[in-house]
Formats: C-alpha cells, sequence, structure tokens
C-alpha cells in the first residue's frame, strides 16, 4: 500500500501545480510561458528551497555562459564584459519572466559564429609552419576568453594547427611503417606536401561539417540552454525537456518506437542511413540500405517535402509515424541512382535496451553460472501492460533455473537507473519479503518502499556487477544486496552516487495555452532515497564488496564531481533482517586478490588507469611536428598494449539458456545477436573473475 500511497502523493503534487497555476489573460510568447510553468514547478515541487537571489543569479549567469562556450571558441572578452551587466539580474528577469540576457547572447553568438567560419577557412588555406616551438592548451578550463578577434584568430589558428597536425603525423608514421616492413601492398609514397594538404583538407571538411550542423542550432535550442541552465541550479539531474527530447526520452526507456527502424546521422546537408535495425519495417522491406542519402520524404502519397539541408530533428518527425502507416522516402543510391521506397511503418523494437541472459561454464569446475545483462531499469510509461524490465528479468531467472545453475551474476555496469517500482519488484526476486529501499520527499517521514512477495524466485549465489557509471536504480539494488547479505557486490570502487528521484511535469496539461502547444516537459528531483541501513546512496554511492582495478579508476566520474548536487546525508536504519550467508567475504577478497596480482591484464589495467590521468591531466600541447610524432608514437604503442591485454579471449564458455536455444537457432537475426554478444563477452576479463568469484560462493 505505501507503494500506491507514494504515486498518489507525486500525482497530487503534479496536479497541484496544474490547478493553481494562475492563467493570465495575455499569454505572451512561449518563452515566457514556459518559464513560468517551469520555475512554479520548481518552487512548489523540487527536493530542495532556492532563494532566487543575487547568488542564484549569479550562479546561473556563470553555468549559462559555460554552456554557450565552454570551450571559449565564440565569444570575446568583451562580450563577456557586456552580459556581465546582467550577472546579478536574472533573478530579477526571472520574476518579470524577461529575457533581455537571453535576446543579447543569442544575438551575439549568432554573429560570432558567422565570423568563426571567416577564421577556419581562412587559417586552413595555407601550409602551417611545424618547426616552430609553440603550444596549444587543449583543456578549456584553463583558457581565458580572447581579448580581441585577432587574438580569438590566434586561438583558432593554434587549435587548427593542432588538429591538421594530429592527422599529418598519422599519416607520417603509418607511410614510415609501411616503408619500413617493406609492405608489397603500399602505394606510391606521398611527399610530406601532399599529406599536409590532404590534412588540411580533412580539417576543413570536419569544420564545414559542424559548421553546416550548428547553424541548424535555432532559437529554441538556445532558449533550452538558457532555462537549463536555472533548472540545473538545482542539481544536476533537473532539466527542461523541450518536446523532441521528451520524446527520445520515452523512446529509451520503453525501448521501442512506431518508425522504420533506420539510426540516422546528418553530416552535412544530407540525412544519411547509418544502420538498419534488423527485423525492422525497412528491414522487411529491404530496399532501405545503410548509405543511402534521404531526399525527400512524403506521408503515403502525398506531395514529397525535400529534406536536403533540413534540421535533422523536424525531418525525423516526418519519418516517424503510427504503426500501419506509409512513408516513402526518395533516396539517393551509392551509385547514384535515385529511388523511391515505400515503407509501411511498424513497431521497431530495440533488443539492445532488453535484459538478456546466457549460461557461463568453464572446462575446470563443471559449474554453469547464469549471467544477466541488465542495460538499464526500463519500463514504458504511457503503457501498462508495455514491457517493463522486472516482467523481463523475472522470465530470464525462471528459464536459467532450468539450467541448474550453480550461481548467478547480475550486470549492472553503465546501467543509469530507471524505474523505482521496478528495481523493487526485483530485489524481491532475492529476498523473501521486507525493506528495499526508504524514499524522502522535500516533506514528511520517509516512505519505506517493501518487497510483500515472500516468494524466493532464486536463492543461490549471487553477485551483482557494478562500475562508477551505475547509477540510481542501480545503486538501489547494489546497496539492497548488499544490505541484507544476500550476495556479493564486485567491480570500482564505488558506483556513480545518484540517490535521487525525479518525475516529469507535463505543461501540456495546463489549460489555456493550446495555440502555443507543445510547451514539453520539466525533470525535476522530488525525492532522495536512502539505504535500508539508513545511508543516502547520494555522492558516496555503492563501494563493492570486492574491487576490481578499473582503467577509470582515477579520473572525476561520479555525482560528487557534478555542479551543484544534493549533499549527502542518513536516516534512520530500517528494520530488515540480515539473510544468512555461510561465505566468508574475506575469504572472496584475498582470493581474489591474489588472482589479481598474478594476472598480467589487470596489472595492465592498473597501470593504465594512471595513463589515462596523467593523459588527461597533461593537457598543454606542444605544436611542433617532430616532437608530437614522438609522443604520439609511444601513446600509440600503450594503447594497443593496454587495449589488448584488456580484450584477451577467455577460455569460459556461454551458451543459450536451454530453453531459448530452440527458438534462437531457427532465427537467422538471433543467432547473429547472440554470437556477436558472445564475441564481446568473450573478451571480457572482468566476467572471468566474477566467473570465479560465484564459484568460491557457498
Amino acid at each position: 500500500m505505501r507503494i500506491k500511497k507514494l504515486k498518489s502523493g507525486i500525482f497530487a503534487l503534479i496536479m497541484l501545480v496544474l490547478v493553481s497555476f494562475t492563467i493570465k489573460d495575455d499569454l505572451g510568447d512561449k518563452n515566457r510561458v514556459i518559464l513560468e510553468l517551469m520555475m512554479d514547478g520548481l518552487r512548489k515541487n523540487h527536493y530542495q528551497k532556492h532563494k532566487i537571489d543575487n547568488d542564484f543569479s549569479e550562479k546561473v549567469f556563470n553555468m549559462y555562459i559555460d554552456d554557450l562556450d565552454y570551450s571559449k571558441r565564440f565569444f570575446l572578452q568583451s562580450d563577456i564584459d557586456n552580459f556581465e551587466k546582467f550577472k546579478y539580474k536574472i533573478d530579477d528577469e526571472i520574476e518579470k519572466s524577461n529575457f533581455e540576457l537571453f535576446n543579447l547572447t543569442k544575438d551575439i553568438y549568432k554573429q560570432r559564429i558567422k565570423e568563426v567560419k571567416k577564421y577556419y577557412t581562412k587559417i586552413l588555406k595555407r601550409p602551417f609552419n611545424f618547426d616552430k616551438e609553440e603550444n596549444f592548451e587543449t583543456d578549456p578550463e584553463k583558457r581565458k576568453f580572447s581579448k580581441s578577434k585577432k587574438e580569438l584568430k590566434e586561438s583558432w589558428r593554434k587549435l587548427l594547427k593542432y588538429q591538421v597536425m594530429a592527422k599529418l603525423a598519422t599519416k607520417l608514421i603509418k607511410q614510415e611503417e609501411l616503408k619500413k616492413n617493406n609492405d608489397s601492398s603500399a602505394s606510391e609514397p606521398k611527399t610530406f606536401k601532399e599529406l599536409e594538404k590532404k590534412s588540411r583538407k580533412e580539417v576543413l571538411k570536419i569544420y564545414d561539417d559542424w559548421y553546416h550542423r550548428i547553424t541548424k542550432v535555432n532559437d529554441k535550442d538556445l532558449i533550452s540552454i538558457y532555462l537549463n541552465s536555472i533548472a540545473s541550479l538545482y542539481d544536476p539531474h533537473t532539466q527542461y525537456f523541450p518536446p523532441k527530447d521528451k520524446e527520445n526520452f520515452d523512446i529509451r526507456m520503453s525501448g521501442k518506437l512506431e518508425g522504420i527502424g533506420a539510426t540516422l546521422s546528418q553530416p552535412d546537408a544530407y540525412i544519411k542511413v547509418m544502420k538498419i535495425v534488423p527485423g525492422s519495417a525497412c528491414w522487411k522491406q529491404g530496399e532501405l540500405e545503410a548509405g543511402d542519402l534521404i531526399l525527400k520524404v512524403a506521408q503515403a502519397d502525398s506531395t514529397p517535402v525535400n529534406v536536403v539541408d533540413m534540421r535533422m530533428d523536424d525531418a525525423i518527425k516526418m519519418i516517424r509515424g503510427k504503426k500501419g502507416t506509409e512513408v516513402r522516402l526518395t533516396v539517393r543510391k551509392a551509385d547514384g541512382s535515385e529511388k523511391v521506397i515505400s515503407i509501411i511503418r511498424d513497431i521497431v523494437i530495440l533488443e539492445e535496451t532488453f535484459a538478456k541472459s546466457t549460461v557461463i561454464s568453464d572446462s575446470i569446475s563443471n559449474k554453469k553460472i547464469a549471467y544477466i545483462y541488465l542495460p538499464s531499469f526500463y519500463a514504458d510509461f504511457k503503457n501498462p501492460s508495455g514491457r517493463r524490465c522486472s516482467e523481463d528479468m523475472k522470465k530470464e531467472i525462471v528459464k536459467l533455473k532450468k539450467d541448474n545453475i550453480d550461481g548467478m551474476i547480475i550486470d549492472l555496469r553503465n546501467n543509469g537507473g530507471g524505474s523505482l517500482r521496478d528495481v523493487v519488484k526485483i530485489v524481491g526476486f532475492f529476498i523473501e519479503k521486507g525493506p528495499v529501499v526508504q524514499v524522502r520527499g522535500r516533506y514528511g517521514l520517509p516512505q519505506m518502499l517493501e518487497d510483500k512477495d515472500s516468494t524466493v524466485l532464486y536463492d543461490g549465489p549471487l553477485v551483482v556487477m557494478i562500475n562508477e557509471y551505475s547509477a540510481s536504480a542501480s545503486e538501489i539494488m547494489a546497496a539492497a544486496i548488499q544490505d541484507y547479505d544476500r550476495g556479493f557486490v564486485v567491480g570500482s570502487n564505488q558506483t556513480y552516487g545518484k540517490g535521487t528521484v525525479q518525475r516529469f511535469l507535463p505543461f501540456d496539461r495546463v489549460n489555456g495555452y493550446n495555440h502555443l502547444k507543445p510547451l514539453g516537459d520539466l525533470k525535476i528531483t522530488t525525492q532522495k532515497f536512502y539505504r535500508i541501513n539508513g545511508g543516502s546512496t547520494q555522492l558516496k554511492g555503492v563501494n563493492s564488496d570486492i574491487v576490481l582495478p578499473d582503467i577509470y579508476a582515477k579520473l572525476e566520474t561520479g555525482e560528487k564531481d557534478t555542479e551543484y548536487p544534493i549533499e549527502w546525508d542518513e536516516i534512520i536504519k530500517a528494520d530488515y533482517k540480515i539473510i544468512e550467508n555461510n561465505t566468508s567475504k574475506k575469504m572472496l577478497i584475498e582470493n581474489s586478490k591474489k588472482r589479481i596480482s598474478s594476472d598480467t591484464t589487470f596489472q595492465i589495467i592498473s597501470k593504465y588507469a594512471d595513463y589515462m590521468k596523467e593523459t588527461r591531466d597533461n593537457s598543454l600541447k606542444s605544436l611542433k611536428l617532430s616532437e608530437y610524432k614522438k609522443i604520439l608514437k609511444s601513446k600509440d604503442k600503450k594503447n594497443k598494449k593496454y587495449k589488448n591485454a584488456i580484450k584477451r579471449k577467455s577460455d569460459l564458455i556461454f551458451n543459450v539458456p536451454t530453453t531459448d536455444s530452440t527458438t534462437v537457432y531457427a532465427d537467422s537475426i538471433k543467432i547473429s545477436r547472440f554470437e556477436n554478444w558472445k564475441k564481446n563477452l568473450g573478451k571480457d576479463v572482468y566476467i572471468e573473475e566474477v566467473f570465479n568469484i560465484v564459484n568460491e560462493i557457498k
């Protein structure tokens, strides 16, 4: 009942915003309405209150300028000085729903972008002098805004020289190696002049494509940046979602969309087909291919609309559509021919977003360990009967048990979280019943989310794999398994440290603004969750019981490294009973350490972590070609050594669960997917070590 009360409470908060909002006779423009709705939602529903004053204004100002021009490639210091007259007035602008700062910055931003094209095109027309002793600072935080256009041009010259030099050095080294190895397949060596010219041409193409994309940025995109500079002051996960971004979020969470089933990109004026999703509508139709350029889009037999040089998100709106409807694409094939392709839209299932499993074994232990990969805690929030990760996990566990497994691994690495309801259900598969997580809002006492089903779906040896990118719901699950002593958490030193809960406030539910809709949504932090032991996972995350070497161990990757995160705290411990565990954690740690200390791959991973930090910290780069080549050769040698060692092939055997074998081996797409997955799993040294750990659990 507590879960239902929690949901109804959140709904009441949403409705309070919608009902209590005063609709004005003068609706004004869309930006003003969105700002007013956003601020009203933040004041009434965000987990923590903020005083909208000069201090708040200064922080928003700094965030906004950073978001607009973090790399300091556009604005001059004089522009920043001009903007700074609003540094302590944003709070007043919010109060009055004014956009003077925004209008000023967007106009100058667009002007500076036009000027930038003149800089890079002129600079890249002439060869660079690569013998000159000079440096380029690659870390924007260590750079300052240019004092003049002359200084800004010089900054661009160094940036472009560095990028051309990187391409040129790679070409020279490759040519030298071919000559050294007497490679008969090598073409006639090119001169330095030819290679330098080619490198400049390649960089010019990159920037022309970039310029084409950035000039498609419109006022709607820029106002989103401004609004999110305000929202992010509340915490890193509070964000305004324009309609198209909310649609893409829903697709990621549900794992499905209605459309043709093609991955698209826009490297230049043309929208290019990058990948065809197996089993999708266009895959079944068979004529659309990777590499095709989309020229026109028509709805059935209506007049085709030219999409060349159109913003990609606008073109995608026309390409996507309801299941069963027809879209006609005019495409240009690789041979230059043009063709009209008719596709009946269908539901596109993004299989890579769902849980999947395999049975791992080896030739020594004769044990079979179940492995389940869960990429996110997905749920189709718009469809109550839609696909949910808890139902999928239940199916995976049930079928894996039929293989008489000796242990289970649940891989939550890089799992950024998702549905709170579903993580509570999934934890319940491994415990009899009891609290899973505590949730506290801005007001009132913490509420307990519990597993009330006494059924235990799986009671055998269990390991949860995590890394520094396991966040939110992943941390809830890892923490609950750890607090109950139900299994062991293995991986990075700690998880990401996101201990907050977000909800969407849909602005389109407000009556009276029909001519301005769609208005978008506000994703807002309304609650904070706590482990059943009382501690928050906010900032601190969940520490692994057994820590494995990690290449990102020395880099700043967690919530604690973001700007304006909510603080850590703790509440009263919940009433729960620890499950009796006959396996010594100390024994598992010691045995794992012994294996790791004698494992050359893990030794190299530890060195790679040091190397990655050293590389990131060393941001001042020489622009002298001879020196850069030496550094590049050394870097390439180290990278090759590290990457080859990390992706060594293990002796583990990965099999399709017996229950799935008939359906998988009868479908060429499923066979291909499993074989590719199996190949990648076989190169994952972490799975090999976790397999050994599970084998030692009693």
